[in-house]
């Protein structure tokens, strides 16, 4: 049965400044979900109120039409992985490694604690050092863990891919996508590295400054967006009418990047270069100059 996270109107004031603004979002199970954002646009805040971990200052969050908060029925669906910090003064860095997965076990109703043993093993995670003693691409691993062996069936990872390199990301996400075709659990992955990951995202949802900027099927945004490139003249032309959000302009050469509404088309007839941006370059265009 297909199950609904879902958010309506919720934002979030912290010291009178709103970090989050009237966000409406709906999770359907079954998906994977890329969260993207500049540092501060609010991804962290949003995952922890989907979770019922921060309780929102205006709006609801539902599971399947139940409220999340303080509801222990609706929160045995949910697990948030959160990003752990090295400088952080709280118990979880105290603990070795092994205190800190059973502590995560007696949280999670549905823990897999031999896939939790087999994944330590796999990504080499010493789980007799404290967590304070790790390498942030170790504390990386042990927040994977968390997140794969909670058998949650909506599963929130903050910035999982931080601190690993590059052979231990493709192991991740190879890993992550192989659990999501066994068991159709829902993953949402909130992360800065976009260009790698972006093809397991089946939707996409991007914050810009504390507010939903779009929520959309990854290859069905790519296919309506286009990077013209050109002589300056040639270009105006062929986008005239059009929104541009991004523009790069060297001596008489100019190039720019659109998002078209779905049936929107460019006009043929003009002597440009007309590519489809990854999501990466698209992100970059529609959220700023450059991406965290």
């Amino acid at each position: 049965m297909m199950s609904k996270l879902t958010a309506k109107g919720i934002s979030k004031v912290y010291n009178g400044k709103e970090v989050l603004h009237e966000v409406d979002l709906e999770l359907e199970s079954g998906k994977i979900y890329g969260l993207i954002g500049r540092n501060g646009a609010g991804k962290t805040t949003l995952l922890s109120m989907l979770t019922a971990q921060n309780p929102v200052t205006r709006g609801s969050v539902t599971l399947d039409g139940k409220p999340m908060w303080e509801n222990p029925e609706a929160l045995e669906g949910v697990c948030f992985s959160r990003e752990l910090n090295p400088v952080s003064p709280n118990g979880a860095n105290t603990m070795k490694v092994k205190e800190y997965l059973r502590v995560a076990a007696t949280f999670l109703p549905h823990w897999d604690r031999e896939m939790a043993q087999r994944l330590a093993g796999e990504f080499g995670l010493d789980v007799g050092k404290r967590i304070s003693k790790l390498s942030k691409g170790m504390m990386s691993m042990v927040t994977i863990v968390v997140a794969l062996a909670s058998k949650a069936r909506f599963t929130f990872l903050d910035e999982p891919a931080a601190g690993l390199d590059v052979v231990a990301r493709e192991k991740f996400y190879r890993i992550l996508m192989e659990e999501y075709l066994d068991t159709g659990r829902t993953f949402v992955v909130s992360t800065h590295i976009i260009e790698e990951a972006s093809d397991i995202f089946e939707e996409v949802i991007i914050l810009d400054k504390g507010k939903l900027l779009l929520k959309e099927n990854t290859q069905e945004l790519l296919e309506r967006s286009y990077h013209v490139s050109g002589h300056t003249e040639e270009v105006e032309r062929a986008v005239s009418g059009k929104k541009v959000y991004h523009e790069e302009t060297m001596g008489r050469s100019r190039g720019v990047t659109l998002l078209l509404q779905p049936g929107e088309e460019l006009r043929p007839g003009y002597d440009v270069s007309i590519q489809h941006p990854s999501l990466q370059k698209l992100f970059v265009a529609l959220c700023g100059e450059e991406a965290d």
